[in-house]
């Protein structure tokens, strides 16, 4: 019978009052990091009696697809505390740790890891070899898509040593891919690709839209490492570096908040903007509501991101983009390193917070592509959203995935259920790794119940806060 072998998770959040992953302080909106969250320690539990049904002795592998660690809208103590609490929940001290290694593909809210990481990189498996004198390349914006048994892995320096604390930790390392990471069936035929999806948006490839605005006869990038270079000190500037800068970064995360509320962020903006410009001798020829445009280019832009687009799992525009970007930097990058495109490929990314599973068709790819979405756990709107929720990729031996969808937002606590879907083409059998899975999950049954009770008055809990907090001045 087939067995788990991959287990992906993105858009965790952790750090931050709004995931459901955080723990809250009691009778407190504030966060506390030093306790695993219910809806967390409950998840894992799930995982455990589900990964406990694998018959052979071979541990999975743990993919973060990105946004697993909040550094945008809380500090980095905070959000490094909460992954904590996560890794002693999966790898505790007195148990079977639950995976054997652990996949790190950072988004944009952890964006810096991943800066972090390439230093590390270009350190550790360039200069070591290259002596003093010697022409130097340039750092890079990217490492390999296919990284399972490569001797030159990268580390995450920030997160290794953070783990490596833990005495029975000591060897173990977690590992930084970006911003794809591929897996290939042994006869090259099957291929599963994850990737987090930021770039599907167009705020985040800001800074090649205004350098193609600029020089209309240049074009955009058609490499994941052009894509990045081109864009990674605007994602590593507003995302991950803004929302840790003392007192600015607790503005930024109350605009976030009132990001749900377009009277309430253009109040907030004004304000901020007059205040900058009083405050700052610097500024003193800067008109106000100058600065207010530029606020509203910026950071209003991220109001019609597409988290805030309810009505359907890809807006438009998304889709759009999505599209962009597996049709060219990252089919690119896949030939780069393969030469030859599998004959069955499944696509898995996050970002969106709604989850979802579809058969798409994409050219110069096989047809009918299985196209995944993780989801994501943050409460971060004042009604209850039916596409927003979180599931769990899971990949088999033999390159099967299956969606565990352990929750969509609902306005009945007894409509949260944990289900298992896939993607088939119509006609077609399940295959047997869904079949499997399906048997073993009985939302109905403890854990998976106790799961949906939890989550269900977690996800209420969360809205009550975001209203307060967006109403506050």
């Amino acid at each position: 019978m087939p067995d788990i072998r991959y287990v992906c998770i993105s858009d965790m959040h952790l750090g931050v009052h709004s995931s459901l992953l955080t723990n809250l302080a009691t009778g407190s909106p504030e966060s506390d990091v030093t306790q695993p969250s219910p809806v967390l320690r409950q998840l894992v539990a799930c995982l455990k009696e589900l990964i406990s049904k694998n018959e052979g002795a071979e541990k999975p592998t743990l993919i973060l697809n990105g946004d697993i660690l909040e550094l945008a809208l809380c500090g980095d103590n905070e959000a490094a505390m909460a992954f904590e609490r996560f890794i002693e929940l999966i790898m505790p001290d007195n148990e079977e740790p639950l995976f054997k290694r652990v996949i790190y593909l950072p988004g944009n809210h952890d964006h810096h890891l991943w800066e972090t990481a390439r230093e590390t990189q270009y350190v550790a498996n360039y200069l070591s070899k290259h002596k003093p004198g010697e022409n130097l390349d340039r750092p890079w914006h990217t490492t390999k898509m296919f990284v399972e048994n490569d001797p030159n892995e990268v580390e995450s320096y920030f997160l290794t040593r953070l783990i490596q604390r833990y005495e029975h930790l000591k060897e173990q390392k977690i590992v930084t891919v970006y911003p794809n990471f591929g897996l290939l069936s042994e006869d090259g035929n099957r291929c599963v690709i994850f990737t987090h999806g930021q770039f599907s948006e167009s705020i985040y490839l800001m800074m090649s839209n205004l350098h193609l605005m600029v020089f209309p006869e240049s074009q955009m990038p058609t490499t994941v490492w052009g894509v990045e270079a081109e864009n990674f000190a605007w994602i590593d500037f507003f995302w991950s570096t803004l929302g840790r800068s003392a007192e600015v970064g607790s503005d930024v995360g109350l605009i976030y908040d009132k990001l749900q509320d377009e009277k309430q962020l253009k109040k907030l903006l004004s304000a901020l903007a007059h205040s900058i410009v009083n405050k700052n001798s610097l500024l003193s020829g800067v008109k106000a509501e100058a600065l207010k445009l530029l606020l509203e280019m910026t950071i209003g832009k991220v109001a019609q991101h597409e988290r805030h687009v309810t009505a359907t799992p890809l807006s438009d525009n998304a889709k759009e983009g999505f599209f962009h970007y597996v049709e060219g930097p990252l089919r690119e990058h896949l030939l780069t390193e393969r030469q030859t495109m599998p004959t069955e490929v499944t696509l898995v990314f996050g970002h969106t917070h709604k989850p979802f599973e579809e058969v798409m068709t994409f050219k110069g790819y096989p047809p009918h592509t299985k196209v995944y979405n993780t989801g994501g756990w943050v409460v971060d709107t004042q009604q209850t959203q039916p596409m927003h929720g979180g599931a769990i990729i899971l990949v088999d031996e033999n390159l099967h995935a299956a969606s565990l969808r352990m929750y969509n937002e609902a306005t009945e606590a007894d409509h949260y259920a944990v289900k298992v879907t896939s993607v088939t083409q119509e006609g077609l059998p399940k295959d047997p790794f869904y079949t499997r899975l399906k048997s073993l999950v009985n939302p109905k049954s403890l854990p998976w119940s106790h799961f949906s009770e939890i989550v269900a008055q977690e996800v209420t809990h969360r809205m009550e806060i975001l209203r307060e907090r967006i109403n506050q001045d």
